[in-house]
């Protein structure tokens, strides 16, 4: 029998809540709940106490459960008869009248910005007339707006909702711009950054380890010279031995040019010379470069570094990685942003030279961590082409599929990313970005830049997938769409290789199959 009892217990009345029983809520819905919209009776209050019974049979327990889904015939009845005593007059009379007077609102927020620590005042308005059916008008209004609507026998001004703070409220009128705003916490956090490295920079022996955390996410205008030749290796940490550094190294290299450079129209490095003469007028910008004095700046350096490097000499490709260092040196002395104006011709001899030979050691100092790139045959490239396929394979297997499915090889547009570093494939402003993270990274421009390109090129995977034609594919990995880029696409670029490397650089195997 204990089962019966079970029973009898199970359909015992309870006073808590039963599952899928709905009692409405005021200011719980969204919209707030409308018993025009609904089909059921706002929530009597019993004006007595019930008594609860005892026990109860399901029958009872069935009626006293309402759910959402079973209107029943009581609600159909109440709503009948609300609906023949509301007067639709008050109805549309009191939307209008709480539009316009929302409208009103507004537009004195926008004229009267309330000042910082007070909060704003709300103006009164004319009470609405409210007809005997006060709690149906309230439903219908409160469909439109936020506010509590009186009750016949209240005076009180309808007043402003204080749901949001005033803050909230003054940004959301449109008091100030957003736009402003960030430009603003920008240009804050630029100057920030800039204090930060002139004060490391100052120092009496300048932290490398610290100045390359700050230089990744990229080298503020004002101090990126100094910061490029310390970073390279050209300057020592002491502030103190830079100037007798800088004056040795640049009469080096001058001895180089009056020994080595009349030497260039000789048998033995004619052919250098003029291969070099053809290269760089096709470099970019062609606005600096054609300038007289830039090219015979640009002969000189790579005919020095051809010279003193016989066992790779000049490779095509190496003219490409002295416009960096240059364009960077040569904005120490300058005032226009856009480099394509640079009239070179303004700026005096001797600073010319300076730069000359700065750009010429930098640039040196980068070919001493890649040179296997240009020896005979070029094996740096071919390995670290093989290198990129491998790891293009592991990362997004489709895209590598895809393209040996069109015979696509990776030789075929990936060896010009290898040697130049991309200065091909992104404008010139992008370049000097990335090169900030490349000379703060160990082995930035050998290592880091081999995820770099596998990043740069899952950045293409749709457009890639979407070419079925080889030609076509090949086409458009040789010709990316990055004329528009700026720093931060870099900067998301930068960010996808550095969390590739992390992944994969120590895990050889990772995702192998």
């Amino acid at each position: 029998m204990a089962s019966d009892g079970a029973r009898r217990q199970f359909w015992k009345r309870s006073t808590s809540k039963v599952p899928g029983s709905i009692q409405h809520v005021y200011g719980a819905q969204h919209p707030p709940f409308d018993p025009l919209l609904h089909g059921t009776s706002a929530p009597k209050l019993p004006s007595t106490p019930v008594k609860a019974k005892r026990g109860s049979t399901f029958q009872e327990f069935e009626s006293n459960t309402s759910d959402a889904w079973d209107a029943g015939e009581d609600d159909d009845e109440l709503l009948a008869m609300a609906a023949e005593s509301l007067n639709s007059e008050v109805v549309m009379e009191t939307a209008h009248r709480v539009l316009r007077d929302h409208s009103q609102r507004q537009g004195q927020h926008r004229r009267e910005t309330p000042a910082s620590g007070d909060s704003p005042q709300p103006r009164p308005e004319a009470p609405l007339a409210l007809s005997a059916d006060a709690r149906l008008v309230k439903s219908a209004s409160e469909s439109h707006t936020s506010q509590p609507a009186e009750r016949p026998s209240e005076a009180a001004p309808l007043q402003r909702s204080q749901s949001l703070p005033h803050s909230s409220s003054t940004a959301l009128s449109g008091a100030s711009d957003p736009s402003t705003l960030s430009s603003a916490a920008l240009s804050e956090r630029e100057a920030s950054r800039l204090d930060k490295f002139q004060q490391l920079l100052a120092g009496p022996n300048t932290d490398l380890e610290e100045l390359r955390k700050l230089s990744w996410s990229g080298i503020p205008r004002a101090v990126r010279p100094m910061t490029w030749k310390l970073l390279s290796g050209y300057l020592p940490a002491n502030v103190d031995r830079r100037p007798a550094t800088l004056q040795r190294k640049q009469k080096e290299y001058f001895a180089f040019v009056e020994h080595y450079y009349d030497s260039r129209n000789d048998d033995a490095h004619q052919d250098t010379y003029r291969q070099i003469h053809i290269d760089i007028p096709r470099m970019s910008p062609e606005a600096l470069i054609l300038q007289p004095k830039v090219t015979e700046i640009f002969e000189r350096i790579l005919f020095i570094w051809a010279i003193r490097h016989p066992a790779s000499g000049y490779v095509q490709g190496i003219n490409d990685l002295v416009t960096p260092f240059f364009v960077v040196f040569i904005c120490e002395h300058i005032d226009e942003e856009d480099v394509d104006s640079v009239d070179v011709s303004q700026v005096p001899e001797d600073v010319l030279r300076n730069i000359e030979a700065d750009t010429y050691w930098c640039m040196s100092r980068l070919l001493d961590g890649i040179q296997d790139n240009y020896t005979f045959a070029q094996p740096g490239i071919q390995v670290k082409v093989q290198m990129l396929e491998g790891l293009v394979s592991r990362i997004d297997e489709q895209v590598h599929r895809h393209l040996k499915q069109h015979e696509v090889q990776y030789l075929q547009f990936t060896f010009r990313w290898m040697n130049n570093l991309l200065t091909r494939e992104v404008p010139l402003r992008c370049t000097v970005r990335l090169w900030d993270t490349y000379q703060s990274e160990p082995e930035g421009f050998s290592h880091f830049h081999l995820y770099v390109c596998a990043a740069f090129l899952v950045r293409w995977r749709k457009e890639i997938l979407e070419e079925k034609d080889f030609q076509e594919l090949l086409l458009f990995l040789q010709n990316l769409p990055t004329a528009a880029w700026d720093d931060e696409d870099v900067s998301l670029l930068l960010a996808e290789a550095y969390r590739l490397k992390f992944t994969f650089a120590d895990a050889p195997n990772h995702y192998k199959k």
